[in-house]
């Protein structure tokens, strides 16, 4: 009977620890996404600014020379990322393949131009500054026009900074949400065990002596809790790397050192304080108080 009640007793013990080692790891892969996805908007903003592409299409007169310089020129630029030129025959074999036939036999005669797709630094994305690129460009005069998508740029402009307030906000109250969820996993744990910690406290142990096998025992599930939620976020962040390598999420080593660590000092700090607390309060109930 004796050793059934002990093996009942150990698997209620693992199921406990279990559970807040699994709460634990959760939280805090919630709060290593949070933290990358903080650190990185700006990345992911950039990102997304240098696929706008400006269209420089020239005059049926210009000579290549011209061209050949205007490029040069743009491609040293301060602004520029990218500057590819695109003769109107290439133009010409992308647009037939993207509509999936030969419209020149149709036509008789190639209309598009020779252009180059012009690709700007993030920093300089935005409606002001882009409208004063291109008007700076079409000053040449074997330039005929520059086109750009205008409303879109304002949209990404305007949006980028909304996301980015946006998730500096929700960070926020999710943190606070982790800890409080980590706080109520432990609580529930020692809650299991406060007739215990009353009875020691009866028959003489210190409030420091009593805290101090709770206190050790949450903070290495806190240790075990980070380690499995630093696997998991790691594991994504390759997933990402492989898919989206444009991202360049694993080449900001700091940057993941960063969240990395203040991810397992976050699971070490929260278990313990929150097991300190969560014991004192025991500790200072009435044993009458401890029924409800």
């Amino acid at each position: 009977m004796s050793k059934s009640f002990e093996r009942y007793q150990r698997r209620k013990l693992i199921s406990s620890y279990f559970s807040v080692t699994l709460s634990i790891a959760l939280v805090l892969l919630l709060l290593g996404v949070l933290g990358l996805l903080v650190l990185n908007t700006r990345k992911l903003a950039d990102h997304f600014k240098e696929q706008v592409t400006l269209s420089v299409f020239f005059k049926d007169t210009a000579r290549q020379v011209e061209i050949d310089q205007l490029q040069k020129s743009l491609v040293m630029a301060p602004y520029t990322k990218n500057a590819l030129y695109v003769s109107k025959e290439e133009a010409a074999e992308q647009h037939s393949a993207e509509i999936g036939e030969n419209f020149l036999e149709f036509l008789g005669y190639n209309p598009l131009k020779n252009s180059i797709d012009l690709q700007l630094n993030a920093a300089y994305v935005s409606p002001v500054q882009i409208d004063s690129i291109a008007t700076d460009i079409e000053t040449r005069e074997f330039v005929e026009e520059v086109s750009y998508d205008r409303p879109t740029i304002a949209l990404l402009t305007e949006n980028v900074q909304r996301i980015g307030l946006g998730i500096l906000i929700a960070s926020g109250v999710f943190t606070l949400i982790a800890v409080l969820l980590i706080n109520s996993s432990i609580r529930l744990s020692i809650y299991s065990k406060r007739f215990i910690i009353k009875t020691m406290q009866m028959v003489g142990a210190t409030k420091s002596f009593i805290r101090r096998p709770f206190i050790w025992t949450n903070i290495k599930l806190g240790v075990l809790g980070a380690l499995i939620a630093l696997a998991a976020l790691y594991g994504l962040l390759f997933y990402l790397d492989v898919n989206f390598p444009d991202l360049g999420l694993m080449e900001d080593l700091l940057t993941l050192i960063a969240v990395f660590a203040s991810v397992f000092v976050l699971g070490v700090l929260i278990s313990g304080i929150s097991t300190f607390f969560a014991t004192q309060r025991f500790l200072n109930l009435r044993t009458d108080d401890l029924y409800y």
